[in-house]
């Protein structure tokens, strides 16, 4: 029948990132179950499971996370792996600064993220700046596959999709890395504006330097 394919059997690789997971759920954080929700919620259909098979034999050769995009390397059934790419909607530094001043109105917050926590509400400061840190559609991510597959995303951006929510779950600040910040330089922009915070507290004006003088005056006044 047109387009019918015999299903092909991945060349095994030595040395893949294969993920932890067995069976059921590839992530065990809030952050990284919410990835799959996320990744899940899209119709992709019977990819997604070949893709959990693939990031399961670790079939994921090769991961490259920064700034906006992830790029990967998954080994298909041909000799050479195939090239995958993911790219997001970053934030700029204006959007990141707000998200920022919000946080420091929760010290909560603030306090967990500077302890490497992620608050379970974080979301709700990025809508409140109508933004979206998980994507919310498809279109929202960008992917490419070198693969011959013509559906977009492919069983090997499937398998590199699941290998991410299980790097969420030791990284959580991936995410913003994807997003445009990456960690040091977010908890950085943290610190910096809690020690900004401080410095608007007023401050006890100091006692005089003589101290008998200040007694004095303080009779005087009774």
């Amino acid at each position: 029948y047109y387009g019918w394919y015999e299903p092909s059997v991945p060349i095994e690789v030595k040395g893949g990132i294969k993920a932890k997971s067995k069976r059921g759920a590839f992530a065990s954080s809030w952050w990284g179950l919410r990835w799959i929700e996320t990744l899940e919620s899209f119709d992709i259909g019977a990819r997604l499971a070949r893709g959990r098979s693939y990031a399961r034999k670790g079939q994921v050769a090769g991961l490259d996370i920064s700034e906006g995009c992830i790029i990967a390397e998954v080994q298909g059934s041909e000799e050479i792996p195939y090239r995958v790419a993911i790219g997001f909607k970053v934030f700029t530094n204006k959007q990141w600064n707000k998200v920022i001043s919000r946080l420091m109105e929760r010290p909560i917050f603030a306090a967990l993220l500077l302890g490497n926590e992620m608050p379970a509400d974080i979301e709700q400061v990025f809508r409140e700046e109508e933004m979206s840190l998980f994507p919310e559609k498809e279109k929202d991510l960008e992917t490419e596959c070198s693969c011959p597959d013509w559906s977009n995303p492919c069983k090997h951006i499937a398998a590199v999709f699941y290998i991410i929510a299980e790097a969420f779950d030791r990284d959580p600040f991936i995410l913003f890395k994807l997003k445009g910040m990456g960690k040091e330089e977010f908890l950085k922009a943290l610190r910096d504006s809690e020690g900004d915070e401080k410095t608007h507290i007023i401050q006890p004006e100091p006692l005089t330097e003589d101290i008998g003088k200040f007694w004095e005056q303080t009779g005087e006044a009774e």
